[in-house]
């Protein structure tokens, strides 16, 4: 991997491709009704405005929307802060675990309400075959393994164009396949967001592997008693007669991935019923160029130090920490020492 000094320490900018993108008109509109169609990836992206599910864009169930990208009509819940300005808003994309939808991501997590509080839109967008890409390797049910990728950039670019979201405060939060797909784009397209988080999810190795390309803010919040993805992670998982199960490093390895070459000594603490790993991420201090040492005293771009966290949770299994929805049996317990929803959103508001 190369060093932490050549990976850009300035201000997100955003590819060519999609800030050219952001400046053109839409390039037409999908149905509600449309369902998933396949066939040729489409010229351009293409979104369809938000329709309400309840009487209000503000109903508690929030609206639906849906946008066209490569060929497939593909479906998100949205969330809009219930005290909104006109300024731009901070946006966090949820990705949902595998066999799972967005209103049970929702459920599980109430990202909603806590980031409403905050000021920010919550999507949650919905996976083909309710799965994500979360790895390299072509599989039969996933042929084109990047299809997610530009989906997510698809949606980040559609949501700042007709929801005012700040392209410079995007994250990506995930569990499970979802929290590698949240992991997978912050190691493949670092300058679009500005953090992640996974929940019981790692980075996919062997021939699917994902390797972060640029500094990004990362939290990996994992059960210590893991049932279905062991902490340790699975090199060798058994296979899945529908769709492959990607092996993966362990959670420790996960994070760390996303600090090698450009941060300090990790130092872990105990705290009640988590232990917390940090590495901060830092210019190389070696460096001699004093106008890109003023441009980057830090990861974070505006004088705060970021970080690459791991929180390893104790007596907590394959869940989401403070959760009160009842995971499905074999899963493991779900702790309540650890309220994953406020931590990953106050790592992102100081990331």
């Amino acid at each position: 991997m190369r060093s932490f000094r050549d990976l850009s320490l300035r201000p997100r900018r955003w590819p060519a491709a999609l800030a050219l993108a952001l400046a053109l008109p839409l390039a037409g509109c999908a149905t509600e009704s449309g369902g998933r169609e396949s066939g040729s990836p489409d010229p351009a992206p293409s979104a369809s405005s938000t329709s309400p599910t309840g009487a209000t864009p503000s109903a508690a169930l929030g609206v639906r929307g849906q946008l066209r990208a490569d060929g497939h009509t593909r479906r998100y819940l949205l969330h809009r802060p219930a005290a909104a300005d006109d300024g731009r808003r901070p946006l966090v994309i949820a990705f949902h675990g595998r066999g799972a939808d967005a209103a049970e991501m929702r459920e599980k997590t109430r990202l909603e309400k806590a980031a409403g509080a905050r000021g920010m839109l919550v999507a949650y967008p919905e996976g083909l075959d309710n799965g994500w890409g979360a790895g390299t390797q072509a599989t039969e049910r996933r042929p084109d393994p990047d299809l997610d990728v530009r989906f997510t950039e698809a949606l980040i670019k559609h949501l700042v164009r007709t929801e005012r979201a700040d392209p410079e405060r995007v994250y990506v939060a995930g569990f499970s396949n979802g929290g590698s797909m949240a992991l997978r784009m912050a190691a493949q397209r670092p300058g679009l967001l500005a953090g992640a988080a996974s929940v019981s999810g790692q980075l996919p190795a062997g021939a699917a592997a994902v390797e972060p390309t640029g500094p990004v803010p990362v939290m990996v919040v994992y059960g210590a008693d893991d049932p279905v993805r062991p902490l340790a992670g699975w090199p060798s998982p058994p296979p899945d007669p529908e769709e492959p199960i990607l092996p993966s490093l362990s959670a420790r390895d996960s994070a760390e991935a996303f600090a090698a070459g450009g941060a300090g000594e990790p130092v872990t603490e105990d705290r009640k019923g988590y232990d917390r790993t940090v590495w901060r991420l830092r210019e190389d201090p070696d460096a001699s160029d004093a106008s890109d040492a003023s441009d980057a005293s830090d990861a974070s771009g505006d004088g705060r130090e970021a970080t690459v966290e791991l929180l390893v949770v104790d007596d907590a299994g394959h869940t989401w920490p403070g959760s009160s929805i009842t995971p499905p049996k074999g899963f493991g317990p779900t702790s309540k020492a650890l309220n994953a929803t406020d931590t990953i959103l106050d790592f992102f508001a100081a990331a």
